[in-house]
Protein backbone atom coordinates (compact mmCIF):
# COMPACT_ATOMS: atom_id res chain seq x y z
CA UNK A 1 0.00 0.00 0.00
CA UNK A 2 1.60 3.80 -0.98
CA UNK A 3 2.06 5.67 1.48
CA UNK A 4 -0.32 8.41 -0.38
CA UNK A 5 -2.94 5.86 0.81
CA UNK A 6 -2.54 5.35 4.32
CA UNK A 7 -2.07 9.00 4.97
CA UNK A 8 -5.53 9.77 3.82
CA UNK A 9 -6.61 6.99 6.09
CA UNK A 10 -5.26 9.25 8.96
CA UNK A 11 -2.25 7.41 9.70
CA UNK A 12 1.58 9.41 9.50
CA UNK A 13 4.18 7.17 7.98
CA UNK A 14 5.28 7.24 11.50
CA UNK A 15 2.42 5.21 12.68
CA UNK A 16 0.79 8.13 14.25
CA UNK A 17 -2.84 8.21 14.11
CA UNK A 18 -4.49 11.72 13.28
CA UNK A 19 -7.34 12.56 13.65
CA UNK A 20 -8.89 14.86 10.79
CA UNK A 21 -12.13 16.90 10.59
CA UNK A 22 -13.55 13.58 8.17
CA UNK A 23 -13.12 11.42 10.88
CA UNK A 24 -14.40 13.35 13.62
CA UNK A 25 -17.44 13.82 10.90
CA UNK A 26 -17.75 10.20 10.32
CA UNK A 27 -17.30 9.09 13.85
CA UNK A 28 -19.60 11.73 15.61
CA UNK A 29 -22.90 9.89 14.45
CA UNK A 30 -21.73 6.59 16.24
CA UNK A 31 -21.12 8.37 19.65
CA UNK A 32 -24.46 10.10 19.29
CA UNK A 33 -25.87 6.88 18.59
CA UNK A 34 -24.30 4.70 21.84
CA UNK A 35 -25.50 7.96 23.97
CA UNK A 36 -29.26 6.83 22.34
CA UNK A 37 -28.94 3.46 22.97
CA UNK A 38 -27.41 3.91 26.94
CA UNK A 39 -30.68 6.37 27.25
CA UNK A 40 -32.97 3.50 25.72
CA UNK A 41 -31.63 0.66 27.80
CA UNK A 42 -32.14 2.54 31.26
CA UNK A 43 -35.37 3.43 30.08
CA UNK A 44 -35.69 -0.27 29.34
CA UNK A 45 -34.73 -1.12 32.99
CA UNK A 46 -36.80 1.28 34.49
CA UNK A 47 -39.58 -0.12 32.77
CA UNK A 48 -39.09 -3.84 33.60
CA UNK A 49 -39.26 -3.06 37.30
CA UNK A 50 -42.53 -4.50 38.51
CA UNK A 51 -44.16 -2.52 40.84
CA UNK A 52 -45.08 -2.53 44.32
CA UNK A 53 -48.11 -4.46 45.22
CA UNK A 54 -51.06 -2.34 46.68
CA UNK A 55 -52.10 -2.99 50.30
CA UNK A 56 -55.02 -5.06 49.99
CA UNK A 57 -58.33 -4.05 51.13
CA UNK A 58 -59.51 -7.82 51.37
CA UNK A 59 -61.23 -8.47 54.72
CA UNK A 60 -59.35 -10.59 56.68
CA UNK A 61 -59.70 -14.23 57.46
CA UNK A 62 -62.22 -14.98 60.36
CA UNK A 63 -60.88 -16.70 63.26
CA UNK A 64 -61.97 -20.14 63.82
CA UNK A 65 -63.98 -20.46 66.30
CA UNK A 66 -63.69 -23.09 68.81
CA UNK A 67 -67.24 -24.92 69.53
CA UNK A 68 -68.42 -24.58 73.44
CA UNK A 69 -66.97 -27.83 75.08
CA UNK A 70 -70.62 -29.79 76.22
CA UNK A 71 -71.52 -29.92 79.40
CA UNK A 72 -70.91 -33.17 81.40
CA UNK A 73 -74.32 -35.42 81.07
CA UNK A 74 -74.13 -36.30 84.43
CA UNK A 75 -72.57 -34.87 87.78
CA UNK A 76 -72.81 -36.11 91.39
CA UNK A 77 -72.87 -33.15 94.35
CA UNK A 78 -71.86 -34.30 97.68
CA UNK A 79 -70.07 -37.64 97.70
CA UNK A 80 -69.26 -39.82 100.31
CA UNK A 81 -68.61 -43.16 101.33
CA UNK A 82 -69.99 -44.63 104.70
CA UNK A 83 -66.26 -45.76 107.18
CA UNK A 84 -65.90 -48.70 107.69
CA UNK A 85 -62.96 -51.39 108.54
CA UNK A 86 -63.33 -54.04 106.58
CA UNK A 87 -66.61 -56.00 104.81
CA UNK A 88 -69.93 -53.68 103.08
CA UNK A 89 -69.81 -49.73 102.64
CA UNK A 90 -71.73 -47.12 100.39
CA UNK A 91 -71.87 -44.31 98.73
CA UNK A 92 -74.08 -41.56 98.63
CA UNK A 93 -74.96 -37.85 97.26
CA UNK A 94 -76.56 -36.25 94.52
CA UNK A 95 -76.95 -37.38 91.01
CA UNK A 96 -77.37 -34.09 89.12
CA UNK A 97 -78.31 -34.71 85.66
CA UNK A 98 -77.38 -31.60 83.03
CA UNK A 99 -79.09 -32.62 79.92
CA UNK A 100 -82.64 -32.46 78.21
CA UNK A 101 -82.73 -36.20 78.13
CA UNK A 102 -83.14 -38.63 81.05
CA UNK A 103 -80.20 -40.49 81.84
CA UNK A 104 -79.48 -43.82 83.09
CA UNK A 105 -76.48 -45.08 85.29
CA UNK A 106 -76.41 -48.91 84.87
CA UNK A 107 -72.74 -49.67 87.03
CA UNK A 108 -70.10 -48.36 89.10
CA UNK A 109 -66.84 -49.57 90.02
CA UNK A 110 -64.09 -48.43 92.74
CA UNK A 111 -60.54 -49.76 93.42
CA UNK A 112 -62.03 -49.85 96.95
CA UNK A 113 -64.29 -52.66 95.86
CA UNK A 114 -63.83 -55.84 93.40
CA UNK A 115 -67.74 -55.97 93.37
CA UNK A 116 -69.87 -52.75 93.38
CA UNK A 117 -74.00 -53.08 92.35
CA UNK A 118 -76.46 -50.17 92.04
CA UNK A 119 -78.86 -50.76 95.13
CA UNK A 120 -82.48 -49.59 96.29
CA UNK A 121 -84.50 -50.45 99.78
CA UNK A 122 -87.78 -51.08 99.33
CA UNK A 123 -90.78 -52.12 100.98
CA UNK A 124 -91.70 -56.41 100.71
CA UNK A 125 -94.76 -56.99 102.73
CA UNK A 126 -94.17 -54.46 105.27
CA UNK A 127 -90.44 -54.27 105.69
CA UNK A 128 -87.91 -52.53 104.39
CA UNK A 129 -85.26 -54.64 102.11
CA UNK A 130 -82.27 -53.70 99.91
CA UNK A 131 -81.60 -55.39 96.56
CA UNK A 132 -79.95 -54.40 92.97
CA UNK A 133 -81.97 -51.61 91.10
CA UNK A 134 -83.24 -53.42 88.19
CA UNK A 135 -82.41 -51.34 84.96
CA UNK A 136 -80.12 -49.15 87.19
CA UNK A 137 -80.46 -45.73 88.38
CA UNK A 138 -82.80 -43.19 85.93
CA UNK A 139 -81.98 -39.56 86.44
CA UNK A 140 -84.91 -37.13 84.90
CA UNK A 141 -84.06 -34.77 82.47
CA UNK A 142 -82.72 -31.56 84.22
CA UNK A 143 -83.52 -33.63 87.92
CA UNK A 144 -81.61 -35.13 90.74
CA UNK A 145 -81.92 -38.01 91.85
CA UNK A 146 -80.68 -38.88 95.65
CA UNK A 147 -78.40 -41.91 97.28
CA UNK A 148 -78.98 -41.59 100.74
CA UNK A 149 -79.00 -44.16 103.73
CA UNK A 150 -82.53 -46.37 103.51
CA UNK A 151 -82.68 -45.33 100.13
CA UNK A 152 -80.76 -45.85 96.39
CA UNK A 153 -77.12 -46.26 96.95
CA UNK A 154 -73.85 -47.65 95.21
CA UNK A 155 -72.67 -50.82 97.47
CA UNK A 156 -69.35 -51.67 97.53
CA UNK A 157 -68.91 -54.99 98.41
CA UNK A 158 -65.59 -56.78 100.19
CA UNK A 159 -63.78 -53.31 100.89
CA UNK A 160 -60.05 -54.03 100.05
CA UNK A 161 -58.78 -51.04 102.73
CA UNK A 162 -60.41 -49.81 105.57
CA UNK A 163 -62.44 -45.99 105.14
CA UNK A 164 -61.13 -43.85 107.81
CA UNK A 165 -62.82 -39.96 107.84
CA UNK A 166 -61.62 -37.75 105.16
CA UNK A 167 -60.60 -40.83 102.75
CA UNK A 168 -60.53 -39.99 99.19
CA UNK A 169 -62.34 -42.74 97.36
CA UNK A 170 -62.28 -42.82 93.28
CA UNK A 171 -65.38 -43.90 91.79
CA UNK A 172 -66.60 -44.34 87.88
CA UNK A 173 -70.24 -44.67 86.89
CA UNK A 174 -70.90 -46.63 83.90
CA UNK A 175 -74.35 -44.55 81.67
CA UNK A 176 -77.05 -46.64 79.74
CA UNK A 177 -74.98 -45.27 77.20
CA UNK A 178 -71.78 -46.29 77.29
CA UNK A 179 -70.13 -43.09 78.49
CA UNK A 180 -68.71 -42.89 82.10
CA UNK A 181 -68.88 -40.52 84.57
CA UNK A 182 -65.95 -39.97 87.27
CA UNK A 183 -65.90 -38.78 91.01
CA UNK A 184 -64.24 -38.93 94.05
CA UNK A 185 -66.25 -39.46 97.49
CA UNK A 186 -65.09 -38.76 100.81
CA UNK A 187 -65.37 -40.93 104.15
CA UNK A 188 -67.45 -39.71 106.30
CA UNK A 189 -68.78 -41.13 109.41
CA UNK A 190 -72.38 -41.81 109.90
CA UNK A 191 -74.54 -41.34 112.41
CA UNK A 192 -77.61 -43.00 111.37
CA UNK A 193 -78.70 -46.74 112.72
CA UNK A 194 -76.65 -49.20 111.39
CA UNK A 195 -78.34 -50.60 108.11
CA UNK A 196 -78.01 -54.53 106.92
CA UNK A 197 -77.33 -53.51 103.29
CA UNK A 198 -77.22 -57.49 102.55
CA UNK A 199 -79.47 -57.68 99.39
CA UNK A 200 -82.67 -58.86 101.12
CA UNK A 201 -82.15 -58.31 104.37
CA UNK A 202 -84.80 -57.06 106.89
CA UNK A 203 -84.25 -53.61 107.54
CA UNK A 204 -86.99 -53.13 109.41
CA UNK A 205 -85.20 -52.28 112.86
CA UNK A 206 -82.59 -50.24 111.49
CA UNK A 207 -80.38 -52.66 112.49
CA UNK A 208 -79.75 -56.30 111.23
CA UNK A 209 -76.84 -58.28 112.24
CA UNK A 210 -74.15 -56.41 113.06
CA UNK A 211 -71.76 -59.10 111.78
CA UNK A 212 -72.64 -58.23 108.56
CA UNK A 213 -74.10 -54.63 108.32
CA UNK A 214 -72.06 -51.97 106.63
CA UNK A 215 -68.98 -52.50 107.74
CA UNK A 216 -67.85 -51.65 111.02
CA UNK A 217 -67.79 -48.05 111.94
CA UNK A 218 -64.49 -46.24 113.03
CA UNK A 219 -66.62 -43.99 115.11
Amino acid sequence: MSARRINRAGTSRYGVTRVTRAGIRRTAPAGVLLAAVMVLGGCGSQDSTVPAAAPSTAAPAATPVTPAVAAVALTITDPWVKTARKGMSAAFGTLVNNTDAEVTVVSGASPLSPKIELHEVVDSKGKMIMRPKEGGIVIPARGTHLLQPGGDHIMLMGITKAVKPGAQIPFTLTLKDGKTVEFTAVGKDFAGGKEDYRPGMDMGDGHGDKGADMGESDG
